[in-house]
């Protein structure tokens, strides 16, 4: 997957996180098509956090009650340069005929 270049998902932290004081159980949140979340009793939990879709914010947007957060995104761009993920994303793209690099 071009998201990650074989970058193990499980290291990268990027998942969303409840606060059960601000849920206002619209379930706004169940709409995610990872099934990231799961719907207990008559809250939400993140039931599958690796599932998420890295970079992705949409069930915090949509959110009602403004309860879900994400880790911080420069933290997210610092792993990147650090791991060097985004040239091993270009590489991958390219080889797969998805990016056509013009310099």
């Amino acid at each position: 997957m071009a998201w990650f270049a074989e970058y193990p998902r499980e290291k990268i932290e990027w998942y969303p996180t409840i606060d059960s004081e601000k849920c206002v159980k619209c379930g706004m949140c169940m709409n995610c098509g990872q099934k990231v979340y799961k719907w207990t009793g008559d809250v939400p939990i993140v039931a599958n956090p690796y599932k998420c879709v890295v970079g992705c914010t949409t069930c915090a947007t949509l959110c009602q009650g403004k309860a879900i957060s994400f880790p911080d995104k420069e933290a997210l761009r610092e792993l990147y340069k650090k791991e060097g993920i985004w040239a091993k994303v270009k590489k991958e793209l390219t080889e797969e005929g998805r990016l056509e690099v013009t310099d």
